[in-house]
Parts: structure tokens; C-alpha cells; sequence
């Protein structure tokens, strides 16, 4: 009984679970909150499938070919609230529709229809409207696959009531030099405004109120506070268009951080409202920042555009933004397959075991590779080994490797929950349990599908949505 209740203080001192007077959000946001570093509370020791849940399949574009998706994509998390005692789920679908799931059974209580596919995970925000407290899913989509990306009426960012599935408002995302505009990354909600980076290169800042909203035609649009780009000028002329921010941003002290596919981890300085931190990687990066303990970044960094490896790098933001930032960076392997999407590296964002650790557990961070493999290392302590960093200019300190295990390519995101990890892979779902004696130990693997998108845990249920058309919840039957 001592070890949960020191669990559920660290869990509400990372403010992580959000208890209102109405909602209690389990799950609000992509990796469970600003610092993107909580992964459920207890997990279960086996993945028998207690159920699943249809969720069917949609049309959408890839350099103006029709594609059918089904099922559920990267990042694909689901939301968790409790409202009078029950908890629901919120999930998006490759179909084009955001869903409500009662969290027990998996039946659905109402779905809203986005113009293209649903890959990325939404945010929940809890606000007063009329002294009533209602609930606001923040989901973004795929464009329209109606319309080219030069279309001035794309939306693909929407609010939808919690409750009933209704419609309270549609962000635009206009193309500027990006060739994207979708809407793949998670809100960060600070101070009642919405922080989030754009796929169109753009970083913006806005009032998500349905009440503070502007009328458009039949539908309502919020008021943009900020925007700014998360480019420069010679980052085109190295990377073509190729400018898209699919991460979803970290908070860290007086900074928000996103990692932009620009090559670039910047810093937005709430205060001085503009970018005042900016350090040059030099390849896309898709996985969104992860805050440490220690206050560090962990950042996954792909293969594209440099000549080293991907992998993933530690990161110090509190001094100047140049290689003496860099605490460690450990490489990953390449993928050499014909016809391969990625190259190598990290594409999925790394996992730290910080929140939920066991005392007698060091601080650990996983991360699954392009290259197939999950890697398990202390975040806290590194060999004397030197290794080149990403772009071959500078060595860096590499952390302590505790194990190295097969578990398919993968994209998703580890969840440390206790001192249980899941790892998702386009191989299934593999539980792990880990002890410092006698290492990481395989307690069960089931194939459900090609997953892509990343777990939750909550009181010994695992939640995953797979390409194979099905929401799964997995525990102990």
C-alpha cells in the first residue's frame, strides 16, 4: 500500500492526472501531459485481449495517389477521462472519425468526421463556459482529401465537445514553404492558450475558449496570438520543402520546446513571447521532446539529412545552445531494405521511467530504432566511450547500455510503468519487466497487427490502436 501511494504523489506532483470538479483527465495529451513523460499507473503482467474495437477504414492521399488506411496510425494514443465515476476514451482513426469509447467494454458512444485521416493524438482541456465546466477535445487531422494543399479553406485542426461530439471550432493551416499542411502534433495548453507546431513550418499560439471565437462562414474560428516560423532561410536550401513539424511540444521551465523537422530544437520563451533558443541538429525530427528529472531534453533524431547515425541525444536547454548542451547521444542502426520510408534512426519518441520508478531502479530511458531493435540505457550515467554525434562534427559522451533487445521496427513510443515496459512494434506488443539483478526479462509477446501507435496504461489495461482496423485493450482476463 506505501509504494502506491508514493506512486500517486509523484503522479500528481507532474501533473499528470488533472482532477477538476467534473472531469478527471487520466490522459490529456500525447505521452500524458507538457512534459511528455507519464505513461499510465499500473500495468498488467500478461496481454490476453479483453476487447477490441472497429475502426474501420478511410481514403486519403500520398503525392496525389488514393491510399486506404484502416485502423490506427503514429502517434495515435488515446485520451482518458473520468466523468461520475467512469472512464472514457477518446481516439482518432485512420478513418477520418474522432471517437468517444466507453473505456470498459469498447463500445462507441458517438464519432465526429474529420476531412482525411486521423494520425496523430488530440489534447482534452477543461473549461467554464456559462458556470457550467465542459470538456474540449483539440484533434488535428490529415487535410482535406478533397482539396490540394494550396487550398485556403483547410481546417484539419478541429475542437469537439467531449460530451455530445459537437463541433466548436476549426483552426486553418494555410501552406507556406512547408509542402504539408496537416495537423499531426498534440496542443500544449499553458495559461488557457494553445502552444502547437504546424505542419505547415509554422509554430502558432491561440485562445482554444469556444466562447472567445470568431464566426467563418458556418462554423467558428479562435484568435491566433502568435505565430512563428520553426525554419530558416538555409534550411530550405538544404531540405527542399521538406519544413513539416509533426511533434508535439514540451514545456521546460520558462521555455516551450518543439522539435522541428527543420532540423532545429527551439525554444520559445513564454515571457519575451519568441523564439530565444535554437539549437541546430541538422535532420528531421519527428519525436516530440521528452523532459527529464534532471531538467534535460531527450530528442529522437532520424538518419535523413546527415551523414552519421540517428539515435537519440540528451540535451541540457539551460546553457547556450551549442554542442556543450549535449549530455550524451547514442546512435541507432540504419535501415539498408529496398524501398525502405525511413532511413535509420528514431522516429518514435524516446521514454524515461522517471515518474513511475521503483526505488530500487536507476533512472532509465527507452527507445525503439528504425533499425528494429529497443534499447535500454541509464539516462543519468554514461561510459567513457565517445561517439560521433549526428552530423560527424562533434563526439559526445554515450549513456550506459543495460540491454538491447529484437522487437521489430517501430515508430511507436515505449511506455516505463513501474518496473513494467511496453514496447509497441510493427511485430505486436511486447511486455518487459525489468529488475537491476536479473536484467530485462520478455513476460509475454502477442502479435495484434502492424502498430504504429503508442500505448496507454491505466489500471492494468494496455490501450493500442493497430493497422489492422482495431482498438485493443489488452490485460489479464
Amino acid at each position: 500500500m506505501h509504494k502506491y501511494r508514493i506512486l500517486l504523489f509523484y503522479i500528481a506532483l507532474a501533473g499528470c492526472i488533472h482532477a477538476q470538479q467534473r472531469f478527471t483527465l487520466i490522459n490529456p495529451t500525447y505521452l500524458g501531459g507538457e512534459k511528455r513523460n507519464y505513461y499510465g499507473n499500473v500495468a498488467p503482467e500478461k496481454l490476453d485481449i479483453l476487447w477490441k474495437c472497429d475502426l474501420g477504414r478511410g481514403i486519403t492521399r500520398i503525392s496525389g495517389k488514393e491510399r486506404v488506411w484502416k485502423g490506427s496510425g503514429w502517434t495515435g494514443q488515446v485520451l482518458m477521462y473520468r466523468e461520475a465515476g467512469k472512464d472514457w476514451l477518446i481516439h482518432g482513426g485512420l478513418d477520418h472519425h474522432l471517437r468517444k469509447i466507453d473505456a470498459e467494454n469498447g463500445t462507441v458512444i458517438w464519432t465526429y468526421e474529420f476531412p482525411d485521416a486521423i494520425k496523430g493524438t488530440g489534447t482534452l482541456w477543461a473549461y467554464e463556459s456559462g458556470g457550467e465546466e465542459r470538456l474540449l477535445v483539440i484533434q488535428g487531422s490529415r487535410r482535406d482529401t478533397r482539396y490540394n494543399t494550396w487550398y485556403a479553406r483547410n481546417y484539419p485542426l478541429r475542437a469537439v465537445d467531449a460530451e455530445n461530439g459537437k463541433e466548436r471550432w476549426r483552426y486553418p493551416v494555410l501552406r507556406d514553404r512547408s509542402y504539408s499542411v496537416d495537423a499531426d502534433a498534440s496542443a500544449l495548453i499553458y495559461n488557457e492558450l494553445v502552444y502547437i507546431g504546424l505542419e505547415n513550418g509554422k509554430g502558432v499560439v491561440f485562445d482554444p475558449h469556444p466562447d472567445n471565437t470568431e464566426s467563418r462562414e458556418d462554423f467558428r474560428v479562435p484568435r491566433t496570438r502568435e505565430t512563428f516560423p520553426l525554419y530558416h532561410e538555409n534550411d530550405q536550401r538544404r531540405q527542399g520543402q521538406n519544413l513539416v513539424t509533426e511533434s508535439s511540444p514540451a514545456r521546460l521551465g520558462e521555455r516551450i520546446y518543439f522539435t522541428a523537422g527543420s532540423g532545429h530544437v527551439y525554444g520559445y520563451h513564454l515571457e519575451k513571447k519568441e523564439i530565444d533558443w535554437d539549437f541546430f541538429v541538422g535532420t528531421d525530427m519527428d519525436g516530440s521532446p521528452v523532459v527529464t528529472a534532471d531538467s534535460c531534453l531527450l530528442i529522437s533524431v532520424e538518419k535523413e539529412y546527415n551523414p552519421g547515425f540517428g539515435g537519440v541525444m540528451k540535451i541540457d536547454p539551460s546553457g547556450p545552445a551549442d554542442s556543450s548542451c549535449v549530455r550524451w547521444f547514442f546512435p541507432t542502426g540504419n535501415d539498408s531494405g529496398a524501398g525502405a520510408l525511413w532511413a535509420g534512426g528514431v522516429i518514435g519518441s524516446p521514454a524515461v521511467n522517471d515518474i513511475t520508478r521503483p526505488s530500487r531502479i536507476p533512472p532509465l530511458a527507452g527507445f525503439t530504432g528504425i533499425d528494429g531493435y529497443f534499447y535500454l540505457v541509464r539516462h543519468d550515467f554514461c561510459d567513457t566511450l565517445r561517439v560521433w554525434g549526428p552530423n560527424r562534427q562533434y563526439r559526445y559522451l554515450k549513456p550506459k547500455l543495460l540491454a538491447k533487445r529484437w522487437a521489430g521496427q517501430s515508430i511507436s513510443t515505449p511506455l516505463f510503468v513501474g518496473d513494467k515496459i511496453i514496447v509497441a512494434s510493427y511485430s505486436g506488443i511486447l511486455l518487459f519487466r525489468y529488475d537491476p539483478e536479473r536484467g530485462l526479462e520478455l513476460l509475454e509477446r502477442r502479435y495484434i497487427g502492424d502498430v504504429e501507435s503508442t500505448p496507454f496504461v491505466f489500471n492494468k489495461r494496455i490501450y493500442v490502436g493497430s493497422k489492422d482496423g482495431y482498438l485493443y485493450c489488452l490485460g489479464e482476463k
